[in-house]
């Protein structure tokens, strides 16, 4: 069973990971100033960096405590900001964005437990817990 903590934790990475190029195009600097971003040229390339820290702090088990944090510290702009469904009138993009708003909370109930239970085992945070 201990296996299945890893493959969670694999899995909850690969979003950030796989979107962390995005953050520094300039069509996601774009899409960020068309929702109201103050300095997108500057926080789309900041809150990547700290989604990939996260991320790999996750996925490798490493202070996945401080690294769940980190994901937090993302989530709740982006969540709040990106994604602000109940102020868009098209109804697909309202829909589109509700789902991706959904998504984000439960990552961040996600990200919340491991702030609260760590990284389990199979981890470097174990390893050196056990040293």
């Amino acid at each position: 069973m201990q296996f299945v903590v890893l493959v969670g934790r694999i899995f909850f990475s690969l979003i950030f990971l796989s979107a962390l190029a995005n953050h520094f195009s300039g069509e996601m600097a774009g899409y960020a100033a068309s929702q109201g971003v103050p300095a997108p040229a500057f926080l789309v390339p900041l809150s990547g960096i700290i989604a990939g820290l996260g991320a790999l702090s996750i996925l490798f088990g490493y202070k996945a405590k401080l690294g769940a944090w980190l994901i937090i510290i993302f989530l709740v702009p982006v969540t709040f900001w990106m994604h602000a469904f109940w102020k868009m009138e098209d109804p697909m993009q309202q829909q589109t964005n509700m789902v991706s708003f959904m998504k984000n909370l439960s990552m961040l109930g996600a990200a919340l437990m491991i702030t609260y239970f760590g990284a389990g085992p199979i981890s470097v945070d174990e390893k050196m817990a056990r040293k």
